[in-house]
């Protein structure tokens, strides 16, 4: 009895193990043909075995026998008791299992799980960047002057197309792997699958803001690693950027030739916009407070100034750390000169016609108070003289007088003298 015992023990032992052994994971490429084995089926019939399928094409478990036909282009029984996918595509992932009946009636169960994959062509970084600025965590382009940039700047977007599973995407800064963490590193990713065929296309742009006093020239590089094991990770080409360190933002100045702006017509003048900045900022002209559809430039040239020419002219200097600047404002107008116009400080049309109005209401009343004056003057003369009259009547009355001889004593005191 006991020995008995022990023989059925291990008989149910030995089974147990071959239904383990049987369990076994499978992956294969997208596309490729793949076989199953049946484990414990007889290699010729007659056969006694059975595959059983659950996978994306199936909503129940779908019976396979070398007796009956074959799945369409799907699935067929091989005369030694495998099973054959021609083509497998990712619908075929799931479980298939095998129940065979050797010829001395052991029974032999197998399990197969079946994942797929693809791999995606070698990953690439798109739009990169050629400089970054040191600790300014500047928005990236225009979207920072909207207001929904990023708060890093953008070192570029690597991307992955046609794989599956989806994997991932990663970067790596001089060899070694970034891990984003808000602040100095931050990774925007996005996943989308294609509705035909499933496969997957990967994006991940990176933004880093480098720390001060960092390496002047630092490797980027993004790697895609498969969602399966034992599949190696594939490496884009490593790009390398520049790190400019911000200066102190300066004033930008503007100096016209000549200075004051005011030339003869068809003069030239010359408008120079000076932003001390590295790296060099990008230079837009403003006329009248619109800007000049011109490239950027530091240097305006007016050639053949003419009236459309005059007016007021500002720069703006565009930096990535300190954002747009503007110079004062300088005005350029024309000089007329001989026949051809009026002069300088000349003045025409109505104005001409008040000026004139006012200098003969002025000029009129200037000869009236002359005249005035002179009326005054001979009237006051006229009295001076009849004054005079009387005054010199009197004189010569007294003068007379005086020269008449003295009375009868006197004729005779001067008769009676020796």
């Amino acid at each position: 009895m006991a020995a008995g015992a022990a023989a059925g023990a291990w008989v149910l032992v030995l089974s147990l193990w071959g239904a383990v052994v049987g369990d076994q994971n499978i992956t294969a490429r997208i596309g490729k043909p793949l076989v199953l084995n049946c484990k414990g089926a007889p290699k010729k019939p007659p056969q006694q075995l059975e595959w059983k399928l659950n996978t994306g094409r199936t909503e129940a478990w779908k019976v396979l026998s070398p007796q009956g036909g074959p799945w369409d282009s799907v699935a067929r029984v091989l005369p030694n008791g495998s099973l054959l996918l021609p083509a497998v595509g990712i619908q075929d992932e799931g479980t298939f299992r095998c129940q065979a009946m050797s010829r001395n009636g052991k029974e032999t169960k197998s399990n197969y799980r079946v994942r797929v994959y693809q791999i995606p062509g070698k990953p690439e970084i798109v739009d990169p960047a050629s400089e970054l600025m040191a600790g300014v965590p500047n928005k990236v382009e225009e979207k920072a002057r909207c207001g929904k940039g990023s708060l890093f700047p953008q070192v570029g977007t690597c991307v992955s197309n046609g794989g599956y599973p989806a994997g991932t995407l990663s970067w790596h800064l001089d060899g070694k792997t970034l891990i984003p963490d808000g602040k100095g590193v931050s990774v925007k990713e996005e996943t989308k699958r294609h509705p035909e065929t499933g496969l997957f296309t990967l994006r991940s742009e990176l933004m880093v803001t480098p720390a001060r006093g960092g390496a002047p020239h630092p490797t980027f590089s993004c790697s895609f690693s498969p969602g399966l094991p034992q599949r190696r990770a594939l490496h884009t080409a490593p790009i390398q950027l520049r790190v400019w360190e911000p200066v102190p933002q300066e004033e930008v100045l503007l100096v016209v030739e000549p200075e004051g702006g005011a030339v003869a017509p068809g003069g030239t003048v010359t408008l120079t916009c000076e932003a001390p900045a590295k790296p060099p900022p990008q230079i837009h002209w403003i006329k009248d407070g619109m800007p000049l559809p011109l490239p950027t430039s530091s240097v305006l040239l007016l050639p053949e100034v003419g009236p459309e020419d005059q007016g007021t002219y500002s720069c703006v200097a565009t930096h990535p750390s300190h954002g747009p600047q503007e110079s004062h404002a300088v005005s350029v107008s024309i000089i007329e000169t001989g026949e051809e116009g009026p002069t300088a400080g000349s003045v025409e049309g109505p104005e001409l016609g008040t000026l004139a109005l006012a200098l003969g209401i002025l000029g009129g009343l200037g000869t009236a108070a002359l005249l005035i004056g002179v009326i005054v003057w001979q009237r006051r003369q006229r009295r001076g003289e009849e004054r005079k009259v009387p005054e010199n009547q009197e004189e010569e009355e007294e003068r007379t007088e005086l020269n008449q001889p003295e009375g009868p004593e006197a004729a005779e005191s001067s008769a009676g003298g020796p």
